[in-house]
C-alpha cells in the first residue's frame, strides 16, 4: 500500500504543477512525446512481441491477441493521436455558465482539471498513450494499471512518454504506470481515496463489474458493446451488407464491433441470404432465430444467451422482426447502451430509431465502428462511457474536466 500511496502523492504534486503550466507548454510536451514514441518504435514493438508470445502460449483468442499486438503502423497511430490532441483547443478555463445576480454577485462556472485520474485496463497497450495524452492536455495526472498480458508493452510506452515529458522540463510523474499487476494491488488502487479523484475501468465485462463493485472511488463506467444493426424494410440491401461486414469484421475484438443483427421480415427473404453470404465469406458464424434459420440453412439456431452476448469473435446473432417498434424493443432489451445502427432510406424511421434507442451512440446508414474518439475528432479517447452521469459516449477532453464556480463581489454580505 505504501508503494501506491507514494505514487498517489507524486501524482497529486504533478497535477498541481500541471495546473499552472500553459497550454503551449503542454502541447510542446505532447509533440515531444509523439516523436519519442516514433523514436522508440523498435523497442516498443520488441517488448510487445514478448507479450504476444506469452499470450499465444496461454491460449488467448486471436481477436484478443489482435487487441494486444503492436506494429509500426499502430505505434505511429498512437503518436498521431498525441499530435492531434496537441492541436485541439483546450477546454480548461472555458466558461460554462455566467450570470450576474440581483445583488451584484458575478458568478462564472468554468472548466478545470479533475486532478488525478486512475485507469485500470486490459490488453490494449495503446490505452497507455491515449490516456496520457488526454489527461495531460486537461491538466490531470494519471496513474495507469494495465493487465499482465501487456505489461512489457506498457512499460516501454510509459518509459518513452515519461522521458519526453521530463525532457520538456515537466514532472514525469504526470504519468505513472503500476508495474505490479497482482489483483491485490489492483484492489488497493481501487481504494486509494485521498489521492485518486476518479477511476476509469476499460476492458471486458468482468473487469468493469469488479471495479464498479469494489472501488471506494468515484467510477466512470466504460461499458461492453453488444452493438446492433437493424436492417429496416426500407433498407438498401447492398449498403446493409457493406456496413454489416465492416462493422463486424474490420476488427473483431473491439467494443464497437457489431455483435447482433435485427432484420425486418419484409426484406428478410432478400436480405438474409445476401448478408449470410457476405459474412460467411469472412468466416463469421451466424446464430439466428427460427425464422432466420428457415431462410438460410447456414444459420445455426441461437440460444437466449446469444441475444445479449458481446462475442469479440467471428460470431454474430440474427433476429427477424415484424416492425421497427419490435426492433427497437429488442435492441433496448438486450443492448449494452453502447452503439446501435439502422439501415434505412425512410427518414421517419431513421428519426424514430434515433429518438427511441437508448444508447451512447446511434447511427443511420453507417458502421458502428465509428464510435471512437479518434474518429469523432477527439484525437484519442479514454474509453466509451455507457453510463449517463458526467460523461457518455467516447470520452475526449471535456469528459476529463470538472467545473469550478468563481464569484466576484463588491462587499456583498448575506442577510
Amino acid at each position: 500500500m505504501d508503494y501506491l500511496k507514494n505514487m498517489g502523492s507524486r501524482a497529486v504534486a504533478a497535477a498541481r504543477a500541471l495546473n499552472v503550466i500553459s497550454d503551449e507548454e503542454k502541447n510542446r510536451a505532447l509533440l515531444c512525446a509523439a516523436d519519442k514514441l516514433c523514436e522508440k518504435c523498435a523497442d516498443i514493438i520488441s517488448a510487445n512481441a514478448n507479450d504476444v508470445i506469452r499470450a499465444e502460449k496461454s491460449g488467448m483468442s486471436p481477436a484478443l491477441i489482435d487487441r494486444l499486438r503492436l506494429d509500426e503502423k499502430r505505434v505511429f497511430s498512437m503518436a498521431e493521436g498525441l499530435r492531434q490532441i496537441a492541436t485541439l483547443p483546450t477546454p480548461l478555463g472555458e466558461t460554462v455558465t455566467e450570470s450576474i445576480r440581483p445583488n451584484g454577485l458575478h458568478i462564472t462556472e468554468k472548466r478545470v482539471p479533475i486532478g488525478v485520474i486512475g485507469i485500470i485496463y486490459e490488453s490494449r497497450p495503446n490505452v497507455t498513450a491515449d490516456a496520457f495524452g488526454l489527461c495531460f492536455k486537461t491538466g490531470n495526472a494519471v496513474i495507469l494499471r494495465g493487465g499482465s498480458d501487456a505489461i512489457n508493452s506498457n512499460i516501454a510506452i510509459a518509459d518513452a512518454l515519461r522521458a519526453a515529458v521530463t525532457e520538456c522540463g515537466i514532472s514525469g510523474d504526470a504519468i505513472q504506470l503500476v508495474t505490479d499487476t497482482s489483483r491485490e494491488t489492483a484492489r488497493e488502487l481501487m481504494r486509494l481515496n485521498g489521492y485518486i479523484d476518479v477511476l476509469i475501468p476499460r476492458g471486458g465485462a468482468g473487469l468493469i463489474k469488479t471495479v464498479v463493485e469494489t472501488s471506494t472511488l468515484p467510477v466512470i463506467e466504460t461499458g461492453t458493446g453488444n452493438c446492433h444493426i437493424f436492417v429496416d424494410e426500407y433498407a438498401d440491401i447492398q449498403m446493409a451488407c457493406n456496413i454489416i461486414v465492416n462493422a463486424k469484421t474490420q476488427r473483431l475484438g473491439v467494443c464497437n464491433a457489431c455483435e447482433s443483427l435485427v432484420i425486418h421480415s419484409a426484406v428478410a427473404e432478400k436480405a438474409i441470404p445476401a448478408i449470410v453470404s457476405a459474412l460467411t465469406e469472412k468466416g463469421v458464424e451466424i446464430r439466428g432465430d427460427e425464422r432466420a434459420c428457415a431462410i438460410s440453412p447456414e444459420i445455426r439456431p441461437a440460444l437466449e444467451i446469444d441475444w445479449g452476448r458481446e462475442y469479440l469473435d467471428a460470431i454474430i446473432s440474427l433476429r427477424v422482426v415484424d416492425s421497427i417498434d419490435e426492433a427497437i424493443e429488442h435492441i433496448n432489451k438486450y443492448n449494452t447502451k453502447h452503439s446501435e445502427a439502422i439501415i434505412t432510406e425512410n427518414e421517419g424511421n431513421a428519426e424514430k430509431f434515433l429518438n427511441e434507442i437508448d444508447a451512447a451512440a446511434v447511427y443511420v446508414n453507417a458502421s458502428t465502428r465509428f464510435t471512437d474518439g479518434f474518429e469523432f475528432g477527439f484525437g484519442a479517447e479514454i474509453g466509451i462511457s455507457t453510463q449517463k452521469l458526467h460523461a457518455r459516449g467516447p470520452m475526449g477532453l471535456r469528459a476529463l474536466t470538472s467545473t469550478k464556480y468563481t464569484i466576484r463581489g463588491s462587499g456583498q454580505i448575506r442577510g
